[in-house]
């Protein structure tokens, strides 16, 4: 689904480990030069899917050119070792989250697990910092909003006007909510985060969540409006 110019929302049906049923809001930025850049993966497994997905929107998997990845909780970049195999790209991920992302660390949320498999063959191709603009679709500017996860981290496709936040807020129906606090054990570092964003919502058209989708609807305002929430 177009959700701008540049940004699709890449919807994926998952069924995870605990099998309740969920919808994963993948992003896909587009850039005519710098080709396709996904934002996230999804949970193992799910290759086809994504394949599927992604073809719907005219782009096929091996020309994926990069990911920028949120964080590193299994939902995201289960299938990371997956697209990397089949596409080259490139992995653009925080500091903080390269050890997770790179598989020499145990998940945050889960330390008494091994890395997950598959992850100790990826490699990071560029640290990404707060506040840099990233070179594609006219300027992505990388946003830290830990809390979530240490190095979770949102992007504003300035152009555009998508803001794509990951974990650190959700949404349902087109209704912005803040972050789950069930899977978030920072919540006051998320919660500094969610203000963070709102800072930057006079530049913000449409909120892009994993889990929930899009909102377009007084975007700017419902950003404000949760991050007065306490």
């Amino acid at each position: 689904m177009s959700l701008s110019e540049h940004v699709r929302d890449i919807a994926l049906k998952a069924t995870p480990p605990s099998g309740t049923p969920m919808t994963l809001h993948l992003s896909l930025i587009l850039d005519p030069v710098e080709g396709p850049t996904l934002v996230d993966t999804g949970f193992p497994g799910m290759l086809e899917l994504l394949r599927a997905a992604l073809q719907a929107e005219g782009v096929a998997l091996g020309d994926v050119r990069r990911v920028l990845v949120t964080h590193h909780d299994l939902d995201h970049i289960g299938l990371l070792p997956d697209v990397v195999r089949e596409s080259g790209a490139q992995v653009w991920a925080s500091a903080a989250e390269v050890p997770f992302v790179q598989g020499e660390q145990a998940p945050q949320k889960r330390p008494g697990t091994p890395p997950l498999s598959g992850l100790p063959d990826i490699r990071v191709s560029r640290v990404l910092g707060d506040g840099e603009v990233l070179p594609l679709a006219g300027g992505v500017r990388v946003l830290a909003t830990p809390g979530h996860t240490v190095g979770h981290t949102s992007f504003l496709v300035e152009q555009d006007g998508v803001l794509i936040t990951g974990d650190a807020l959700t949404s349902e129906d087109g209704t912005l909510n803040s972050f789950n606090p069930q899977f978030t054990p920072d919540q006051s570092l998320a919660r500094q985060s969610v203000r963070r964003l709102a800072e930057h919502s006079g530049a913000v058209r449409v909120i892009q969540t994993y889990h929930g989708g899009s909102v377009s609807e007084d975007a700017a305002g419902q950003l404000r409006r949760v991050a007065g929430e306490r």
